[in-house]
């Protein structure tokens, strides 16, 4: 029986390279509202972050979602995607 590897996944924060288990995805819907996907199957452009607020705030910092998404993101998206964050820790 052949062993399947885990797919690994990069955070476009810190360039950590990690499962995708580990790592929570951002997504990018068609009328270009951005949030987060815990389920990772949503529709739409994805990008992986780790499940680390610091994280968000490094993308916030050096742009990491404003060169995934090919678009600019405000700073209320990143502080929307803090607070989703913080409430899927909890």
């Amino acid at each position: 029986m052949e062993v399947r590897s885990k797919p690994l996944r990069l955070c476009i924060a810190c360039g950590t390279q990690r499962s995708k288990k580990e790592m929570i995805r951002i997504v990018k819907s068609k009328d270009s509202v951005i949030g987060l996907d815990p389920t990772g199957r949503a529709a739409g452009r994805g990008a992986y972050i780790c499940k680390d607020t610091n994280c968000i705030q490094k993308a916030e910092k050096n742009k990491a979602l404003d060169r995934s998404f090919k678009m600019k993101v405000q700073k209320e998206t990143y502080l929307k995607l803090t607070e989703e964050m913080k409430e899927l820790s909890e």
